[in-house]
């Protein structure tokens, strides 16, 4: 994004493996011991929900990532202006395989030193995103070294014997190069970062194969031919060739098992040295059909291959989506099928495009520990038709910045509420229709595009956000009868589920506030024409404390 008005200047399981001896060398990078008092951070579950832990408390990431190109220190000034302005407190960024080993086994780390040492400046936590074998399935980000021997590192192979763009999941020495690249990485990020700045760390990007479902070559075919691993068969529950275990998803399932081993295999590498949480990210297709190919690449961590993700992967803390559909429905299905209590929900991108900006809300309500739109800073590049038009980038930054300046002093507060909680959110759908659902003995409505006095919203003049993709709401429920209310461009209703006339509902108190430390501050209470008609939040978003009751 160009993001006009910024001139140029200012723009787990641990599971211990053979492969944590690929480091090559590491005691030669001066690995120090991280400092006793900054305890590593972690993901945390608790009932089926989750939480990030950032210096041993909850920690919500209010994120962005930054163009891929942007990943040079002298790009840095068109970084951190736009994070400042949208209130974020994490920045995502490329740290690219080609930049850290330009020459095998010659290592050079002046981008992750200029990253954290700036990070930490200008005080934004970081995810580090390895883009080593596979970026986007493609082999773009990894050395030339490795590009041009083909011989050496063997790229998949069709059914006719040709070549596939996509570097292959089951050639040996591309994975022990890309983890002993990756392991020399977070030896050294340990050894700068005693504080942790760097909270996360994605390893490859948007894994698989499109236009092919599987690797052909000799020894690929073999294992295709051959049983199921005996850990899948017991995940399955059945035993036998990947045919007779998978059926129509074989090809699909194999190549997962295979990209998902490899992925697996470099995040136990690094784990041995640094052992922060790791995820990976997944390129959507179909968020209801499965068949296959039409969930995404082949071997990428798509929905309806989670199972195998899970048991291929011990060393990945979460498998997390990149959302670029626009479509409310769509974004639903796809926060419900990744958002599990074996998987924290993590969006690491989504499209920057204002009207992507209201998915923040059902990502809270869903319990998510982070949330990033991709491309924000003022490099000029601009995505559009999967993000902001070139035009929108002043819009983008505040649709964003809008939510991010509410949750920003209170980020610890909320993770904290969404672990311990029951919590649910949503954004508005194309047709504008209200959203609903039961928490305990209360129903709750959202409305959108209403007038915020009168019974229907309306007083005969069309609302000027009716066709407009803009308005979401999040709810946590403190207890049975407690709430917190927030989101914006919303009404907010809450009603007896029972509706039942003996015991009419009413508004026993309603706060506007936010927390500190742990504390509820009031700002001020809510009455009269305030919530006669629903509690009606505009363009800034506002944090209630509701508190319901009934009269008799």
């Amino acid at each position: 994004m160009m993001f006009r008005g910024f001139s140029a200047a200012h723009r787990r399981v641990r599971h211990a493996t053979g492969w944590s001896s690929l480091a090559l060398g590491l005691t030669l990078l001066g690995a120090v011991p991280a400092a006793a008092d900054a305890p590593l951070p972690r993901i945390v579950a608790q009932n089926g929900r989750h939480a990030l832990e950032v210096d041993g408390k909850p920690f919500l990431m209010l994120g962005a990532q930054a163009n891929n190109s942007s990943n040079y220190p002298e790009m840095l000034p068109t970084v951190w202006p736009v994070l400042d302005a949208m209130h974020a407190n994490t920045l995502e960024m490329p740290v690219a395989w080609e930049q850290i080993e330009p020459e095998e086994g010659k290592f050079d780390f002046s981008w992750p030193d200029t990253l954290v040492r700036e990070a930490r400046a200008h005080g934004k936590r970081l995810v580090i995103l390895w883009f080593g074998t596979w970026k986007n399935t493609g082999a773009s980000y990894a050395p030339q070294w490795v590009k041009s021997a083909p011989d050496r590192f063997a790229r998949m192979r069709k059914a006719d014997g040709t070549p596939h763009m996509v570097l292959s999941p089951h050639d040996p020495d591309t994975l022990k190069a890309d983890a002993r690249a990756f392991a020399a990485l977070m030896a050294h990020v340990k050894a700068i970062d005693p504080d942790h700045t760097v909270i996360m760390a994605q390893v490859e990007n948007e894994v698989g194969s499109y236009g092919l479902a599987r690797d052909h070559a000799p020894e690929a075919e073999a294992q295709f031919r051959g049983p199921v691993p005996a850990a899948l068969a017991r995940t399955e529950g059945k035993s036998g060739t990947w045919e007779q275990v998978f059926g129509l998803h074989a090809e699909q399932a194999f190549s997962t098992w295979a990209f998902a081993s490899y992925i697996d295999k470099v995040a136990a590498a690094g784990q041995a040295q640094l052992d922060l949480p790791m995820y990976v990210n997944a390129s959507l297709g179909s968020a209801d059909s499965d068949k296959p190919g039409e969930t995404g690449p082949y071997g990428g961590p798509s929905w309806n291959m989670i199972a195998i993700w899970k048991a291929a992967a011990p060393h990945i803390a979460a498998l997390a989506p990149d959302i670029y559909n626009r479509d409310e429905a769509f974004v639903a299905k796809i926060l419900d099928r990744y958002g599990r209590a074996d998987n924290p929900l993590l969006v690491p991108e989504i499209g920057n495009s204002p009207d992507h900006a209201r998915f923040l809300w059902p990502v809270l309500g869903h319990g998510g520990i982070g949330f990033a739109p991709f491309g924000m800073d003022s490099s000029g590049y601009s995505n559009y038709p999967l993000g902001a038009r070139p035009d929108q980038d002043a819009e983008a930054v505040t649709a964003f910045g809008a939510a991010y300046g509410l949750l920003a002093p209170m980020a610890s507060d909320w993770a904290r509420i969404a672990l311990e909680n029951p919590t649910w959110g949503t954004a508005k759908a194309a047709d504008g229709a209200d959203q609903s659902t039961v928490m305990g003995t209360w129903k709750i409505t959202v409305q959108y595009a209403r007038w915020a006095f009168g019974a229907n919203g309306s007083d005969g003049a069309a609302h000027p956000l009716k066709d407009k993709p803009i308005g979401g709401a999040t709810v946590a429920q403190l207890g049975p009868d407690t709430f917190l209310l927030m989101g914006q461009h919303v009404r907010i209703r809450l009603d007896d589920a029972t509706a039942d006339p003996r015991r009419p509902a009413e508004i026993l108190s309603a706060e506007e506030g936010h927390f500190e430390n742990g504390h509820w501050i009031m700002k001020r209470r809510w009455n009269g024409d305030q919530i006669d008609y629903g509690f009606n939040i505009g363009p800034d978003p506002v944090m209630l404390k509701v508190t319901m009751g009934h009269y008799h």
